[in-house]
């Protein structure tokens, strides 16, 4: 194996300085056109390669970001993730992708740097750890937050508007003629977690149009796996007064339910019409294809990747950056927007 070409020998291929090379590399903007495609030429037929790592040492960084994320075989999480990678590599940083299991001492290490010094900052999807616990646990290291936690300003904060968003599922739902709508992993008022601010999002639907609230057909879930959406579809289906509709959590929660349906013997949508969260790649080759609320999962990922790299690079400027405007830019809340995807699974019968 020969030996890897380093700058000088770009600069000599290209017969030009060592610190022109750098500029070209570095992609300064004064760099003659005919100097650049030589520099460029020269760097091809070498394969020369850009030691990221040592570069970002230089600068004081490691160039590695932490991704943590409760479960990576929630198809949510699996594409935000993709996302999120991507963009960073768009930015020369690698992500380290890391899953908490929904358990806050792996929430609370990914806060603290995992005890080691191989990240820059931690963007993270926190499931265990309520508003209290986010604001008052130390984090050494730049965090940003994805989820729904508006009572904490401690971090960065990435999220869709929830409490709108369901509301519009429910108005979508309430609009095709449905009656009796049943939450699926829906949660009554409580801490303000996904689930919470979409069942108040239902609840405001409602109200709106003058319909009563029931707790009994706001139906929480143990996980939000596709078990549990066909456990709870199927007790609420043989119930003595069975919905006309189902608004499920997420997506998972969505399909479980609709193969409980099919089971049973019910027709979706002309007996119940299904809508889901997240527009997971499943929910739209499903029979039927399922209505969903599409966050915009690039812009969560975009977002979330700049706060988190703003936040770097403050630190590395002021170490002092929680106070004045570097706590501004900490704390910032982003609400990226989100799409109603009508599909099958609820279409009109009337």
């Amino acid at each position: 194996m020969g030996t890897r070409p380093r700058i000088k020998d770009v600069a000599r291929q290209a017969g030009v300085s060592e610190k022109t090379v750098s500029n070209v590399i570095n992609d300064h903007p004064h760099v003659r056109p005919a100097t650049r495609a030589a520099v460029e030429a020269a760097i091809d037929a070498l394969g020369y390669r850009v030691n990221l790592a040592g570069r970002h040492l230089r600068r004081g960084r490691t160039g590695v970001i932490a991704l943590v994320v409760p479960e990576l075989d929630l198809g949510y999480f699996a594409e935000l993730a993709d996302l999120v990678i991507r963009e960073a590599e768009r930015l020369s940083r690698t992500v380290l992708v890391h899953q908490s299991e929904a358990r806050r001492e792996r929430e609370e290490s990914a806060l603290e740097g995992f005890g080691a010094d191989f990240v820059d900052g931690v963007i993270l999807s926190p499931l265990a750890m309520d508003d209290a616990a986010l604001r008052t646990h130390p984090s050494r290291l730049p965090v940003v937050l994805l989820g729904e936690l508006p009572r904490t300003v401690r971090h960065g904060h990435v999220a869709i508007d929830n409490v709108a968003a369901a509301r519009e599922a429910t108005e979508h739902l309430l609009d095709g003629g449905r009656t009796r709508i049943a939450v699926v992993g829906g949660r009554p008022p409580g801490p303000s977690g996904t689930a919470e601010l979409r069942t108040r999002g239902y609840r405001e639907a409602l109200e709106a149009r003058g319909r009563s609230y029931d707790p009994e057909l706001v139906r929480p879930a143990g996980h939000f796996h596709w078990r549990d959406g066909a456990e709870l579809a199927a007790e609420l289906v043989a119930g003595p007064r069975p919905p006309d509709a189902l608004l499920c959590m997420n997506d998972l929660l969505a399909l479980g339910a609709m193969r409980a349906l099919h089971d049973a013997g019910v027709r979706v949508p002309r007996d119940v019409a299904v809508v889901g969260f997240d527009d997971i790649a499943p929910g739209r080759y499903s029979v039927p294809s399922l209505t969903t609320v599409a966050p915009d999962k690039p812009g969560l990922a975009r977002e979330a990747v700049r706060l988190l790299l703003e936040e770097v690079e403050a630190r590395r400027g002021a170490p002092d950056a929680e106070s004045g405007a570097g706590a501004d830019r900490a704390s910032a809340k982003v609400v990226v927007g989100h799409t109603l995807l009508v599909r099958e699974s609820s279409a009109s019968v009337l």
